[in-house]
């Protein structure tokens, strides 16, 4: 069973139509080249000046154009459609959640996953570039792997990349496919992001796609980009590198049930 998979990258703006209207463009173009699953990245309706803007464009679960937009998307396109992460209302007036929201073809609302881990860090004390998304977002507490006709989609977001746990956990479920949607530093990025990707790839023998944003924002901080599509052994099969984009390869869920069967990693596990 091979199907196209494809992950967007931007650079999200301040402003929520311009970057819906640009998420449009980059969907078509994706389903012009024959994907039938397509992630955005973390925040792709918004990147604002400030963290707290976004309670601004928040929704509560099941109603807001945001979340009509995703739906007419994939129903449009008739495809699996992952909106990257946009903020729901929390029980937290002060507070939402970082929300990564799976679409079916009918454009029904299949999988809803709220980002578990917070990214509070002091990055680069030098230029004191630093972190704070618990002064903005409640955590989410549900792990989340989602049965489709294209394999068992697992959902995190950025930071969780950190937290392999989260990962052995999905294999419950037996994931397939993870999907981490992202807006990962420059700094950050340079450092880490390929080697984790690929790490929970080879680790978890599944297939990786990771959305990413890509470029400075108005706020001034970097996004690092490189978004891509990883294959079970390590292997990177598509990536973008800055700037708007689209990384687009086949996820072939035969070739990873033998690489599961000849290198049976998963079944030597002793600890988890």
């Amino acid at each position: 069973l091979m199907t196209n998979v494809a992950a967007i990258q931007m650079v999200s703006t301040d402003t929520v139509a311009e970057n819906l209207n640009i998420a449009q463009k980059l969907i078509a173009e994706a389903v012009s080249k024959n994907a039938k699953f397509v992630t955005l990245p973390e925040n792709f309706p918004l990147m604002g000046k400030q963290d707290n803007d976004r309670l601004a464009i928040t929704e509560a679960f099941g109603n807001g154009p945001l979340q009509s937009f995703l739906s007419k998307q994939s129903k449009q396109h008739q495809i699996w459609l992952l909106g990257g992460t946009i903020p729901l209302k929390s029980d937290k007036p002060d507070k939402v959640l970082a929300a990564s929201l799976l679409y079916s073809p009918k454009g029904e609302c299949a999988a809803h996953y709220d980002k578990i881990h917070l990214f509070d860090a002091l990055v680069n004390e030098s230029n004191n570039e630093s972190y704070k998304e618990s002064n903005t977002f409640e955590p989410g507490n549900e792990l989340v792997v989602v049965q489709t006709e294209i394999g068992n989609i697992g959902l995190s977001v950025c930071y969780d990349l950190r937290f392999p746990e989260l990962y052995r956990k999905m294999h419950n479920d037996n994931v397939q496919i993870i999907t981490a949607p992202s807006a990962f530093t420059a700094t950050t990025g340079e450092a880490h992001w390929e080697t984790l990707l690929r790490t929970r790839a080879i680790e978890n023998l599944c297939y990786v796609i990771a959305s990413n944003q890509g470029g400075t924002h108005v706020n001034e901080r970097e996004t690092w980009g490189h978004s891509m599509i990883v294959d079970p052994w390590g292997t990177i099969l598509a990536s973008v590198d800055k700037g708007p984009g689209i990384a687009i390869a086949a996820v072939d869920l035969d070739k990873q049930g033998k690489l599961r069967n000849s290198f049976p990693v998963l079944s030597h596990m002793k600890l988890a």
